[in-house]
Protein backbone atom coordinates (compact mmCIF):
# COMPACT_ATOMS: atom_id res chain seq x y z
CA UNK A 1 0.00 0.00 0.00
CA UNK A 2 1.52 3.28 -1.10
CA UNK A 3 1.41 6.59 0.80
CA UNK A 4 -1.62 7.82 -1.14
CA UNK A 5 -3.50 4.56 -0.53
CA UNK A 6 -2.63 4.66 3.15
CA UNK A 7 -3.82 8.25 3.49
CA UNK A 8 -7.07 7.36 1.74
CA UNK A 9 -7.61 4.36 4.03
CA UNK A 10 -7.00 6.41 7.17
CA UNK A 11 -9.37 9.10 5.97
CA UNK A 12 -12.07 6.52 5.14
CA UNK A 13 -11.88 4.96 8.57
CA UNK A 14 -11.96 8.34 10.29
CA UNK A 15 -15.02 9.63 8.46
CA UNK A 16 -16.93 6.37 8.06
CA UNK A 17 -19.45 7.39 10.72
CA UNK A 18 -20.33 10.60 12.47
CA UNK A 19 -19.80 10.86 16.21
CA UNK A 20 -22.45 9.28 18.42
CA UNK A 21 -25.02 11.85 19.58
CA UNK A 22 -25.90 9.99 22.81
CA UNK A 23 -22.96 10.93 25.14
CA UNK A 24 -23.24 14.73 24.69
CA UNK A 25 -27.05 14.52 24.83
CA UNK A 26 -26.89 12.65 28.14
CA UNK A 27 -24.43 15.23 29.47
CA UNK A 28 -26.82 18.06 28.59
CA UNK A 29 -29.71 16.28 30.30
CA UNK A 30 -27.62 15.75 33.44
CA UNK A 31 -26.60 19.43 33.47
CA UNK A 32 -30.15 20.74 33.13
CA UNK A 33 -31.51 18.35 35.78
CA UNK A 34 -28.75 19.33 38.21
CA UNK A 35 -29.45 23.00 37.55
CA UNK A 36 -33.19 22.56 38.08
CA UNK A 37 -32.50 20.95 41.47
CA UNK A 38 -30.43 23.86 42.79
CA UNK A 39 -31.82 25.79 45.77
CA UNK A 40 -34.10 28.68 44.76
CA UNK A 41 -31.63 31.20 46.16
CA UNK A 42 -29.10 30.16 43.51
CA UNK A 43 -31.42 30.59 40.52
CA UNK A 44 -31.56 33.95 38.75
CA UNK A 45 -34.54 32.91 36.60
CA UNK A 46 -37.56 30.72 37.22
CA UNK A 47 -36.59 27.15 38.07
CA UNK A 48 -37.66 25.80 34.69
CA UNK A 49 -36.80 28.72 32.40
CA UNK A 50 -33.18 27.79 31.72
CA UNK A 51 -33.82 24.00 31.51
CA UNK A 52 -36.65 24.62 29.02
CA UNK A 53 -34.36 26.73 26.81
CA UNK A 54 -31.72 24.01 26.96
CA UNK A 55 -34.26 21.29 26.13
CA UNK A 56 -35.53 23.24 23.10
CA UNK A 57 -31.99 23.67 21.76
CA UNK A 58 -31.20 20.01 22.41
CA UNK A 59 -34.36 18.83 20.65
CA UNK A 60 -33.52 20.97 17.62
CA UNK A 61 -30.05 19.44 17.49
CA UNK A 62 -31.43 15.92 17.89
CA UNK A 63 -33.76 16.51 14.94
CA UNK A 64 -30.79 17.57 12.81
CA UNK A 65 -28.63 14.60 13.88
CA UNK A 66 -30.70 12.08 15.86
CA UNK A 67 -28.13 9.27 16.13
CA UNK A 68 -24.85 10.23 14.46
CA UNK A 69 -23.53 13.77 14.05
CA UNK A 70 -23.00 13.87 10.30
CA UNK A 71 -24.72 17.07 9.19
CA UNK A 72 -24.15 20.67 10.13
CA UNK A 73 -25.63 24.00 9.14
CA UNK A 74 -24.67 27.45 10.32
CA UNK A 75 -27.81 27.48 12.45
CA UNK A 76 -27.11 24.09 14.07
CA UNK A 77 -23.49 25.07 14.73
CA UNK A 78 -24.49 28.23 16.56
CA UNK A 79 -27.26 26.37 18.41
CA UNK A 80 -24.74 23.80 19.63
CA UNK A 81 -22.30 26.45 20.83
CA UNK A 82 -25.17 28.48 22.29
CA UNK A 83 -26.37 25.50 24.30
CA UNK A 84 -22.94 25.07 25.89
CA UNK A 85 -22.69 28.81 26.58
CA UNK A 86 -26.12 28.85 28.27
CA UNK A 87 -25.05 25.98 30.54
CA UNK A 88 -21.81 27.76 31.46
CA UNK A 89 -23.21 31.27 32.00
CA UNK A 90 -26.18 30.20 34.12
CA UNK A 91 -23.86 28.07 36.20
CA UNK A 92 -21.40 30.93 36.72
CA UNK A 93 -24.27 33.14 37.89
CA UNK A 94 -25.32 30.40 40.31
CA UNK A 95 -21.74 30.28 41.57
CA UNK A 96 -21.81 34.04 42.22
CA UNK A 97 -25.09 33.63 44.12
CA UNK A 98 -23.55 30.75 46.06
CA UNK A 99 -20.67 32.97 47.17
CA UNK A 100 -23.19 35.56 48.34
CA UNK A 101 -25.26 32.98 50.22
CA UNK A 102 -22.29 31.39 51.95
CA UNK A 103 -21.19 34.85 53.06
CA UNK A 104 -24.55 35.33 54.76
CA UNK A 105 -24.79 34.47 58.46
CA UNK A 106 -28.26 33.03 57.90
CA UNK A 107 -27.23 30.57 55.20
CA UNK A 108 -27.99 26.85 55.47
CA UNK A 109 -24.58 25.21 55.24
CA UNK A 110 -25.64 21.67 54.39
CA UNK A 111 -27.86 22.52 51.45
CA UNK A 112 -25.35 24.99 50.04
CA UNK A 113 -22.52 22.47 50.20
CA UNK A 114 -24.60 20.07 48.12
CA UNK A 115 -25.32 22.96 45.75
CA UNK A 116 -21.58 23.62 45.47
CA UNK A 117 -21.06 20.07 44.23
CA UNK A 118 -23.92 20.51 41.76
CA UNK A 119 -22.30 23.69 40.42
CA UNK A 120 -18.94 21.94 40.12
CA UNK A 121 -20.45 19.05 38.13
CA UNK A 122 -22.30 21.45 35.82
CA UNK A 123 -19.07 23.41 35.35
CA UNK A 124 -17.33 20.26 34.11
CA UNK A 125 -20.15 19.39 31.71
CA UNK A 126 -20.62 22.91 30.33
CA UNK A 127 -16.97 23.49 29.51
CA UNK A 128 -16.61 19.95 28.18
CA UNK A 129 -19.42 20.69 25.73
CA UNK A 130 -17.86 23.98 24.68
CA UNK A 131 -14.39 22.49 24.20
CA UNK A 132 -15.96 19.73 22.09
CA UNK A 133 -17.79 22.25 19.92
CA UNK A 134 -14.85 24.58 19.33
CA UNK A 135 -11.79 22.42 18.76
CA UNK A 136 -10.83 21.93 15.08
CA UNK A 137 -14.19 23.23 13.90
CA UNK A 138 -16.42 20.90 15.94
CA UNK A 139 -17.47 17.24 15.69
CA UNK A 140 -18.58 17.36 12.05
CA UNK A 141 -15.42 19.09 10.88
CA UNK A 142 -13.18 16.66 12.76
CA UNK A 143 -14.84 13.71 11.01
CA UNK A 144 -15.52 15.05 7.54
CA UNK A 145 -12.46 17.14 6.68
CA UNK A 146 -8.93 16.13 5.84
CA UNK A 147 -6.39 17.20 8.41
CA UNK A 148 -4.98 19.90 6.15
CA UNK A 149 -8.50 21.32 5.76
CA UNK A 150 -9.46 21.42 9.44
CA UNK A 151 -9.35 24.70 11.37
CA UNK A 152 -6.30 25.10 13.60
CA UNK A 153 -6.45 22.90 16.72
CA UNK A 154 -7.21 24.50 20.08
CA UNK A 155 -5.85 21.53 22.07
CA UNK A 156 -3.08 18.97 21.59
CA UNK A 157 -3.97 15.51 22.86
CA UNK A 158 -1.52 12.73 23.72
CA UNK A 159 -2.49 10.86 20.55
CA UNK A 160 -1.40 13.87 18.50
CA UNK A 161 2.23 13.49 19.57
CA UNK A 162 2.95 9.81 20.22
CA UNK A 163 3.54 8.65 16.65
CA UNK A 164 7.21 7.99 17.42
CA UNK A 165 6.52 5.94 20.57
CA UNK A 166 6.76 2.15 20.84
CA UNK A 167 4.63 0.40 18.26
CA UNK A 168 1.78 -0.66 20.56
CA UNK A 169 1.38 3.00 21.55
CA UNK A 170 2.04 4.59 18.15
CA UNK A 171 -0.62 2.40 16.48
CA UNK A 172 -3.30 4.51 18.22
CA UNK A 173 -1.70 7.87 17.37
CA UNK A 174 -3.50 10.45 15.26
CA UNK A 175 -1.01 10.11 12.40
CA UNK A 176 -1.07 6.30 12.31
CA UNK A 177 -4.71 5.47 13.03
CA UNK A 178 -6.61 8.57 11.94
CA UNK A 179 -7.69 9.14 15.56
CA UNK A 180 -9.67 12.29 16.35
CA UNK A 181 -11.03 13.32 19.77
CA UNK A 182 -14.67 12.67 20.66
CA UNK A 183 -16.91 14.14 23.37
CA UNK A 184 -15.59 11.86 26.12
CA UNK A 185 -12.06 13.15 25.47
CA UNK A 186 -13.18 16.75 25.97
CA UNK A 187 -15.24 15.83 29.05
CA UNK A 188 -12.12 14.22 30.53
CA UNK A 189 -10.11 17.34 29.65
CA UNK A 190 -12.71 19.45 31.45
CA UNK A 191 -12.76 17.11 34.47
CA UNK A 192 -8.99 17.15 34.91
CA UNK A 193 -8.84 20.92 34.46
CA UNK A 194 -11.52 21.37 37.15
CA UNK A 195 -9.73 18.95 39.47
CA UNK A 196 -6.11 20.03 39.02
CA UNK A 197 -6.87 23.71 38.19
CA UNK A 198 -4.40 23.40 35.30
CA UNK A 199 -3.78 21.36 32.12
CA UNK A 200 -2.70 17.76 32.65
CA UNK A 201 -2.08 15.57 29.58
CA UNK A 202 -3.87 17.80 27.06
CA UNK A 203 -2.31 21.17 26.30
CA UNK A 204 -4.18 24.33 25.22
CA UNK A 205 -2.73 25.82 22.05
CA UNK A 206 -4.92 28.81 21.15
CA UNK A 207 -5.58 31.94 23.17
CA UNK A 208 -9.29 31.15 23.45
CA UNK A 209 -8.51 27.66 24.76
CA UNK A 210 -6.26 29.14 27.46
CA UNK A 211 -8.87 31.74 28.42
CA UNK A 212 -11.66 29.17 28.66
CA UNK A 213 -9.55 26.76 30.69
CA UNK A 214 -8.54 29.62 32.96
CA UNK A 215 -12.16 30.59 33.57
CA UNK A 216 -13.15 26.99 34.25
CA UNK A 217 -10.25 26.36 36.62
CA UNK A 218 -10.96 29.60 38.50
CA UNK A 219 -14.64 28.70 38.93
CA UNK A 220 -13.72 25.21 40.16
CA UNK A 221 -11.15 26.67 42.57
CA UNK A 222 -13.72 29.09 43.99
CA UNK A 223 -16.16 26.22 44.58
CA UNK A 224 -13.44 24.18 46.30
CA UNK A 225 -12.38 27.09 48.51
CA UNK A 226 -15.98 27.73 49.51
CA UNK A 227 -16.47 24.11 50.51
CA UNK A 228 -13.24 24.08 52.54
CA UNK A 229 -14.08 27.40 54.19
CA UNK A 230 -17.56 26.18 55.15
CA UNK A 231 -16.13 22.91 56.50
CA UNK A 232 -13.53 24.74 58.59
CA UNK A 233 -16.21 27.15 59.82
CA UNK A 234 -18.43 24.26 60.87
CA UNK A 235 -15.58 22.67 62.83
CA UNK A 236 -14.86 25.96 64.56
CA UNK A 237 -18.53 26.37 65.44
Amino acid sequence: MGPDDLAEELTRRRVAEGENRLPPAIAVVVALVVYALLPSALLFTGRLVTPVVEVLLLVALLITNPRRITRETRWSRWASIGLAVVVILTNLVSLALLVSELSSKNSSGGNLLVAAMQIWVTNVIGFGLLFWELDRGGPVSRRSKRRDEMPVADWRFSQDENDDAVIEVSRSSSASSGWVPIFVDYLYLSLTNSSAFSPTDTMPLSTRAKVLMGIEATAALVVSLLVVARAVGSLGG
